[in-house]
């Protein structure tokens, strides 16, 4: 089961005063680069007005007529008088009902690269999307940040249950901001734990971008497979299809933290990386590839057993590991012959893990271990042996189930 998109990622704040996850207050306007601030106001389509030369500039919120509420952001801070200038920035921004105002507040707070995604779909009352156009974008966006952080832990045509726990606490300092209109989504990766995933977004993008290009010429896989250095997997063309799927189109930007700066190897601008509806067939395609051509993995795993079945009292079963060790997944199923489903089951009768080597199958997600032998149990130190124990009285119909047969 997969888990929906709002448990990896916080929504954005809505209060006039900076939420908990800003710090432990509010901004201190001496910690804040005026030229930070002004790349962010600048990003986020505020207007630069002019102003005293050298000293500071003037800038108004979009759309904003001149002569309107402004903010006066100092050139650096060298003026005795920066410092006041940024605090009453900050407080403007701060009260500021526009979302542009946030998002600045953001950047500044938890330096951030953005990556913004839109879908080209019709407008409903007063511009307004629906409920089930906003859910569809916010869980491609999901599927999407998913996809890289799995290609951060390292490159494959198809993860499965694979890494998925990494994954996800790559993603836990993640802050998301729907755009008015429903139709476009903002998520901030903080730099300090998310850049990795960030990067290997932006140079994926561009590959799947080429790839769909090629294909479409030529009718060759090639760049498909070619792709997946860079980050390209079955995960990623999934989330693609799903932001296109029921639109015109659909655009993915990145932009870079102006306080943590471009990361090598990126472009400093990038324009947004487009997908159509003609897309679709060339990355059905690529992802069903992936999902055939990703071999079995050898693997020598140590797991807790946490069910086991058979048909009757005697003969081979199967039973379920929470794995500890030897793969990135949380669990695994085995199909055990008569001896080793009894090893199992008398090791976890004793409160210990067992260790089995076999061959984790790509056929169902990496979760099933085939070919396994050498079944032995595991010695663990008396805590965690406790544990394991008080395991199994939580669950003795399982094992019940498991001893009388089925």
């Amino acid at each position: 089961m997969h888990r929906p998109f709002d448990e990896s990622v916080r929504p954005h704040p809505t209060g006039d005063v900076p939420g908990p996850w800003y710090g432990d207050g509010e901004l201190d306007p001496a910690q804040v680069d005026p030229v930070v601030l002004g790349a962010l106001l600048d990003r986020h389509g505020w207007r630069r007005r002019g102003g005293a030369a050298g000293r500071y500039a003037r800038w108004t919120p979009p759309g904003h007529a001149a002569g309107g509420t402004s903010l006066l952001v100092p050139e650096s801070l060298s003026f005795p008088d920066c410092e006041d200038l940024l605090g009453e920035a900050l407080t403007a921004l701060a009260r500021s009902a526009a979302p542009s105002a946030r998002e600045v507040l953001v950047g500044l707070t938890v330096p951030s690269d953005e990556i913004r995604w839109w879908r080209d779909v019709p407008q409903g009352p007063s511009g307004a999307a629906s409920w089930t156009v906003q859910e569809q974008l916010r869980a491609a966006a999901r599927q999407m940040l998913m996809a890289a952080a799995l290609a951060a832990r390292g490159r494959a045509g198809y993860y499965g249950a694979r890494h998925r726990r990494q994954a996800q606490a790559a993603l836990e300092g993640v802050l998301v901001g729907p755009a008015p209109g429903g139709r476009s989504l903002t998520a901030f990766v903080p730099v300090q734990t998310g850049r990795a995933v960030v990067v290997r977004l932006y140079h994926a993008l561009q590959a799947a971008r080429d790839a769909a290009d090629y294909q479409r010429a030529t009718g060759g896989m090639e760049a498909f497979d070619a792709a997946v250095e860079a980050g390209v997997s079955r995960e990623l063309t999934e989330a693609v299809i799903a932001l296109v799927r029921g639109a015109e189109g659909a655009r993915i930007a990145l932009e870079w933290s102006p306080a943590a700066g471009v990361p090598q190897g990126c472009a400093p601008r990038n324009e947004p990386v487009e997908f159509s509806p003609g897309d679709l067939p060339a990355l059905r395609e690529a992802g069903a590839r992936y999902l055939t051509d990703e071999p079995s993995v050898p693997v020598r795993i140590t797991g807790t057993v946490v069910r086991m079945r058979r048909s009757g009292p005697r003969g081979a079963g199967t039973v379920r590991l929470r794995v500890l060790a030897g793969a990135e997944v949380p669990h695994v199923r085995v199909a055990l012959d008569e001896d080793a489903y009894r090893t199992a089951g008398h090791a976890h009768l004793v409160g210990l893990p067992i260790r089995v080597v076999g061959r984790l199958e790509s056929r169902g997600g990496f979760r099933r271990l085939t070919d396994a032998s050498n079944v032995v149990p595991v010695q663990v130190d008396d805590a965690e042996r406790d544990r394991l124990m008080k395991s199994l009285q939580e669950n003795l119909d399982f094992f019940e189930e498991a001893c009388q047969g089925e």
